[in-house]
């Protein structure tokens, strides 16, 4: 029994795929089937560069796609592993949405669009270079809530827990900065993640609604394998649940 994860934000790297891209012709066709629906050369961003536009969310969220789907297709192609003999589906905040188009839950037309709009909604939720995120490690949630509420007006929130001692704080990049040093003073690790928005907290507040338009416009299907929801944690395979 196994199951397929995809990547969330945070993992890009200019060049990444490319080795796809260079030995598979589907792959550089898919690479170009993105850049016409889009409208812009988003290949040219992940085979190129520079780090500082592939790091811009409205790029990132369409190019981890981009890359993910490839690699699933190469994987279901050329080698004798059915990925469809999954028991679960999963990705990490976007991923979930990787997931989806490989579940053929989304076409991959809807997904690279929808991910182009959620990019762009969340970049402008909060200005350019105003919110970041951290994720700390080997900590406990009760821990970093009670240093956070015990500092007054400190904007930033407990935004994911990934896992036993790896949780992500978002906020505005005062509050994350000034949060650095109490955990530097407490000595607990952390590493400031590569995202250019406060992603997953209060802060996206005006991009939520913003993309609740896009996905009540969006027809969605059944999966064929089982999802497992980011918000609930369980698996769910009905179209109107997802």
């Amino acid at each position: 029994m196994f199951s397929v994860l995809f990547p969330g934000q945070g993992s890009q790297s200019v060049g990444m795929g490319k080795k796809f891209y260079e030995n598979f012709d589907y792959v550089k066709s898919i690479f170009e089937q993105a850049d016409d629906i889009l409208n812009n050369s988003l290949s040219k961003i992940i085979l190129d560069g520079p780090k500082e536009i592939i790091d811009l969310t409205e790029n990132t969220q369409p190019a981890i796609f981009l890359v993910s789907y490839s690699i699933y297709e190469v994987i279901k192609r050329e080698t004798n592993f059915n990925l469809n003999n999954a028991k679960f589906f999963a990705g990490h905040s976007l991923g979930e949405y990787s997931a989806l188009a490989c579940a053929k839950s989304l076409s991959f037309e809807q997904t690279i669009k929808l991910l182009q709009s959620r990019g762009r909604f969340m970049q402008t939720a909060v200005p350019k270079g105003e919110g970041g995120m951290l994720a700390v490690l080997g900590s406990e949630i009760e821990i970093i809530n009670e240093i956070i509420n015990k500092k007054d007006n400190l904007k930033c929130y407990v935004a994911n827990d990934n896992s036993v001692g790896q949780i992500v704080v978002s906020g505005l990049i005062n509050s994350i900065t000034l949060l650095s040093e109490e955990l530097k003073n407490k000595n607990i690790k952390f590493i400031k993640l590569p995202v250019s928005a406060p992603f997953h907290c209060p802060l996206m507040s005006k991009s939520t609604k913003e993309m609740r338009e896009e996905i009540l416009n969006t027809e969605f299907k059944n999966p064929r394998v089982s999802i497992v929801s980011n918000v609930t944690a369980k698996p769910v395979n009905n179209y109107e649940e997802i």
